[in-house]
């Protein structure tokens, strides 16, 4: 899996692409379509027509990443159809990324305790 941390940018391109594309074909469509540069870092999740499986384009400083994840049973969660991205937390990622309904991940505010010595 991809590791996500703090501060990490994940989007979703949440019209279907062609998964005939590769590394270079899906950074072209970062780039001219989605209008964000494929090479800053940030994690972008492309779906397919069925919604059962998504490819996921990021940078490591090196190169292109790509990883592709089919569903044996079912589909990904999917928010509406339209032109453009939508933002996920890295929570909402990993829930995507395991096949699970991520519109359900909610950020929880964790209030440490003050440790005094």
């Amino acid at each position: 899996m991809i590791l996500t941390g703090q501060g990490l940018r994940v989007v979703v391109a949440v019209k279907p692409v062609d998964f005939r594309k590769g590394h270079d074909g899906l950074a072209a469509v970062v780039q001219s379509e989605l209008g964000l540069d494929p090479h800053s870092g940030i994690i972008v999740v492309f779906r397919s027509k069925r919604a059962d499986r998504i490819k996921v384009l990021t940078w490591d400083g090196g190169g292109l990443v790509l990883a592709y994840k089919r569903l044996e049973q079912g589909s990904f969660a999917w928010p509406p159809i339209r032109d453009g991205v939508m933002k996920l937390s890295a929570a909402q990622f990993g829930a995507l990324f395991e096949g699970l309904d991520w519109r359900k991940v909610r950020a929880v505010n964790v209030r440490r305790p003050n440790l005094v010595e």
